[in-house]
């Protein structure tokens, strides 16, 4: 809609009367400041008049605080504010509870005619200094878009005739509009100043942090990169919502099966020893070991087999829990659960070995490493979990048995691998089909036909016949036939899980580095204890293991 367009229709509601729910929750102050007022109220749908000048995070607050969608037609600014005026003069209301600014985006969806709009205001106006600018305005509203589209990263990048506006959606990068060229070094100037870095330099690559606030309580970490190319700067965002992370209490909602939740819940209620999560960036990883430790810090007396088994079985009530990451993504410590989180920081000198280094004059029980990357880490990790310490981490590796052979291509000795790994986690993430179009596509999907992921598992436990090859120096061939030969695929427990489930899709694509990964179609068939697999890929649960004490599920959910 035009703003001339836009304007007819607002002279054509001028005798509309406001909303009572609009008038309730939004302060006159606020209308006058931003020029926003009810036009009305139909279909669930809040008809909202605004100026040019709006700002479109004040819209979006607008419509938090009522709880509903909101629709937006631009108007003259004369006739907004004296609507205004007469609306709350008629009732009485000057003012109503003050509405939190920067504005709460995760709830309200961005319409996109609202960027587009900011995109032609942009192209126009570039050097605006009344109020925020049309550019911060832009960025913001990309922001809150890619918020409520539940992306995990924006992408800035520029060609020879425009710049992409790409957002990773379910880990696949989807192109969601184009911009012209000439707002590309605003937009990502925009960019270098939330995150603090410098706008001047354009020619070496840049990174940066910074933290949004979008409503009460509630704030967005976003991990910016910069880097110079043939035709501008490109510009990345990672967006961390530290407050709301994904549900992290349930195994089951990772899409972890049975039987491979069992043995992995019995090698991480050790009281010693190394378990490592593998797989490529953005499978997870973080994820599920986030969802071990909360189990670990909630788990409760009633696992407890005694006072005897104490010092060989951890419970959770009794833990010092500490991570070291880079960054925190999510915050773990809740009402109940007390988990010490610390952060890399390398401008200061703080790394993952030197962070470990400190943590173990904290008296931990249970370390979480963010990464072990280089040989230092490891030495430090292995050496820690040999001295009494559970220690999690994760590597980057195609598949588990790979995992061992990378700290050994860090230097690691092989007796110390053999001694201190427990087990092995490979994950991978699958995109599920959208329900709600059934896979056709439509505009919440962004036309892909998926929605959300889940994750498929392959789980390696270190036993005494892995210990011989790995302290002999084996490859990885020869370690992996033996976790596989004769002991059935590592990925069965989660592929029978998966049986009859078609609201997936076969291919792993960017979650699963490309690779291609058999997912069965066929009848639900529960895993009888016949055709658990056997040796490093199974084996008999330890008599006081809490898995064995607490049952399948309720290892997990209800016996904390």
């Amino acid at each position: 809609m035009t703003a001339a367009a836009a304007e007819a229709v607002v002279s054509e509601r001028t005798g509309t009367t406001p909303s009572e729910a609009f008038l309730r929750a939004i302060p006159r102050d606020f209308a006058r400041q931003h020029l926003i007022v009810s036009d009305g109220h139909e279909g669930g749908v809040e008809r909202l008049a605004i100026a040019e000048r709006s700002d479109p995070a004040a819209v979006f607050n607008v419509g938090v605080r009522l709880g509903m969608p909101v629709q937006t037609v631009i108007g003259d600014e004369q006739s907004i504010a004296e609507r205004i005026d007469a609306a709350y003069a008629s009732t009485n209301r000057g003012h109503g509870p003050a509405i939190s600014e920067p504005a709460t985006a995760a709830e309200v969806s961005v319409d996109a005619s609202d960027i587009e709009h900011l995109l032609r205001l942009a192209d126009r106006d570039l050097l605006s200094t009344e109020g925020k600018g049309p550019v911060v305005k832009l960025v913001d509203a990309i922001l809150f878009d890619a918020l409520g589209r539940r992306a995990s990263d924006i992408h800035v990048q520029p060609l020879a005739d425009r710049t992409l506006v790409r957002y990773r959606l379910d880990g696949v990068l989807q192109t969601v509009r184009e911009v012209s060229t000439k707002l590309t070094a605003p937009i990502v100037s925009r960019i270098k100043v939330m995150g603090r870095m410098d706008i001047a330099e354009r020619r070496i690559p840049q990174d940066g942090r910074a933290t949004v606030a979008i409503g009460s309580g509630r704030t967005i970490d976003l991990r910016i990169s910069t880097l110079p190319t043939s035709y501008g700067e490109r510009a990345v965002v990672r967006l961390l919502d530290v407050g709301h992370g994904p549900g992290l209490d349930d195994f089951r909602s990772l899409g972890m099966p049975d039987a491979v939740e069992l043995r992995f819940l019995q090698c991480a209620g050790r009281a010693s020893g190394i378990v490592l999560v593998t797989g490529p960036t953005g499978s997870g990883k973080t994820t599920t070991l986030y969802t071990t430790l909360r189990w670990l810090a909630t788990r409760s007396e009633a696992c407890n087999p005694g006072a005897a088994a104490v010092d060989a079985q951890h419970t959770g009530s009794g833990l010092n829990i500490m991570t070291i990451e880079d960054p925190i993504e999510y915050e773990l410590s809740t009402a109940g659960i007390a988990i010490s989180q610390s952060q890399v920081n390398t401008k200061k000198g703080v790394t993952f070995a030197g962070g470990l280094r400190h943590i173990l004059r904290q008296d931990p029980d249970v370390i979480m490493v963010g990464e072990i990357r280089d040989a230092e880490t490891a030495r430090i990790a292995i050496q820690a979990s040999l001295t009494g310490h559970l220690v999690f981490s994760t590597l980057h590796t195609n598949d588990a048995p790979s995992a061992v052979t990378r700290l050994l291509d860090l230097g690691v000795e092989p007796y110390l691998v053999a001694s201190s790994v427990s087990a092995v986690l490979a994950q991978r993430l699958l995109r599920l089909t959208h329900q709600e179009c059934k896979g056709s596509g439509c505009d919440a999907c962004l036309y892909a036909g998926y929605r959300g992921r889940t994750a498929i598992f392959e789980l390696v436990a270190i036993d005494d016949g892995l210990r011989e090859l790995i302290t002999r120096g084996e490859s990885a061939a020869t370690i992996r036939g033996y976790a596989r030969a004769g002991r059935a695929q590592p990925r069965t427990g989660s592929g029978l899980a998966r049986r009859g489930r078609p609201e997936h899709t076969g291919r792993a694509r960017a979650g699963c580095g490309g690779a291609r990964v058999t997912v069965y179609r066929y009848k639900a068939v529960p895993l009888q204890p016949s055709e658990a697999p056997a040796g490093p890929l199974a084996g008999e649960l330890a008599a006081d293991s809490p898995a064995a004490r607490c049952g399948p599920r309720s290892a997990a959910s209800g016996c904390r």
